[in-house]
């Protein structure tokens, strides 16, 4: 996989940038794992979400860590995103959209939207919504399939109808590709389309979790590359926004898959309160790259002393990534990507382009 000198030129210019935005860690977007309990089983969920988990963590709580936070940041560079679990199982979600909006933040969710009804959606808009998420993951029966209800893709579609008419609302779809779906994605862009979708994320499920033993989820390089296809024909076509998840450097594809270059900016940019008050980046990153918890570290003081293992990659620089020549470019990809045990990477993006004949 060779990148050509006006591509290289582009990252060599995207790396010095992501050097001073590493340095700088403005704190822009900041996750809140309100609850672990789901209303879906769904094949491929990464964490410990169950209809009955830990109890949800009172929202005064991390409220406190909004007003703490509120002398450092400028709301109009800052979004709170609550995420779970499943955040509709919470019954008080308006009222902690109303505090939230209260303190001068924007605010934003990611939802399965089987809970989603238009008293609710309006509900939650009156509380200051202003960005949502909502995960598609294939026509009727791949969908309900994959997330373990007959009635999860029409309440999906459902809210998609709702979201892009409402005005002022920003928000996207993701779809987590495996091989079920694959075969689905042109008429799934159809069908999107139709519905007046802008923005598409298209995402690739990493080893982890239910996903990990599943055969479902393990494209051949092959499958994978044809994602990659996909994507980049869909932005030619110029119909909808289509783009892959924020994981893994891509070489070749870097900008034709992409808006923006690869960055992994878990713990430059993003933080999160999870649900047991564990400080951590990106809700994905757990284990070994806690840095705190907000019920015995003041957050600000972790955000601006800790991180290092984000903010420092050079300890990555083991096995395969030690010689690889994209290193200055990814850095050793996507830190949920890598063993928590070995550290060694799970996967290698690139690797697997190449192996496709890339």
């Amino acid at each position: 996989m060779q990148l050509d000198s006006k591509k290289k030129q582009a990252l060599e210019y995207y790396r010095e940038y992501r050097k001073a935005e590493t340095e700088e860690h403005p704190l822009t977007y900041f996750f809140w794992e309100c609850t672990l309990r789901c209303n879906l089983h769904c094949l491929h969920c990464g964490s410990d979400c169950l209809k009955d988990a830990i109890p949800d963590m009172p929202r005064e709580d991390f409220l406190q860590v909004l007003d703490s936070l509120k002398p450092h940041i400028d709301p109009k560079r800052f979004i709170v995103v609550i995420t779970g679990g499943e955040p509709l199982m919470r019954p008080d979600l308006v009222e902690c959209g109303k505090e939230i909006q209260k303190r001068g933040y924007p605010w934003g969710m990611v939802t399965n939207a089987l809970a989603m009804t238009p008293e609710k959606m309006a509900d939650l808009v009156n509380a200051g919504l202003k960005s949502m998420t909502i995960s598609l993951d294939g026509l009727q029966s791949t969908h309900n399939h994959f997330r373990g209800s007959e009635h999860s893709y029409d309440q999906a579609v459902q809210a998609i109808y709702m979201a892009t008419h409402t005005p002022g609302l920003t928000f996207d779809i993701v779809t987590c590709v495996n091989k079920q779906n694959l075969p689905e994605l042109p008429e799934i862009r159809e069908m999107l389309i139709k519905l007046g979708l802008k923005r598409w994320r298209i995402a690739t499920v990493f080893p982890k979790g239910r996903a990990k033993d599943n055969p479902l989820f393990q494209l051949t390089d092959q499958e994978f590359k044809q994602v990659f296809d996909f994507i980049r024909e869909t932005k030619l076509q110029g119909k909808i926004n289509a783009n892959y998840g924020c994981e893994g450097f891509l070489g070749s594809y870097e900008h034709a898959v992409r808006d923006y270059p690869f960055f992994c900016r878990a713990g430059i940019n993003i933080g999160s309160v999870l649900a047991d008050g564990s400080i951590s980046a990106c809700p994905s990153l757990r284990g070994d790259y806690i840095q705190g918890n907000i019920y015995k570290d003041d957050f600000w003081d972790v955000w601006q002393n800790r991180y290092q293992v984000m903010r420092d990659h050079s300890w990555a620089k083991i096995g395969d990534c030690e010689t690889c020549e994209y290193w200055d470019f990814c850095e050793g990809s996507s830190l949920h990507l890598r063993d928590e045990k070995t550290k060694q990477l799970a996967y290698c993006h690139v690797k697997r382009l190449q192996n496709a004949g890339v």
